[in-house]
């Protein structure tokens, strides 16, 4: 027996300053946008900044336990190597 399953999109409700209302209101208009695809690509940006952050922490965190291993200093080859040494 196969299940579809339909993802729908959700409504919210967000309260907002009037004046940011006001702002992202004339902003969608001067972009030729709704304020919700306006929202959408705020969120989105967000978002996805985030994620390159946690990825960023990530191969500093890599990079500097690389950098103590056994207190020898990574050769040129293993800097630029695409992955984390072991």
């Amino acid at each position: 027996m196969a299940v579809k399953l339909y993802l729908l999109p959700m409504k919210t409700t967000i309260d907002l300053p009037d004046d940011l209302l006001h702002r992202a209101k004339v902003a969608a208009a001067q972009r030729k946008t709704t304020l919700k695809e306006l929202v959408q690509a705020g969120l989105d940006a967000v978002l996805r900044s985030d994620a390159d952050g946690a990825n960023r922490d990530a191969a500093i965190g890599r990079l500097q336990d690389g950098l103590r291993l056994n207190g020898q200093p990574l050769t040129r080859a293993q800097i630029h190597e695409r992955n984390p040494v072991s």
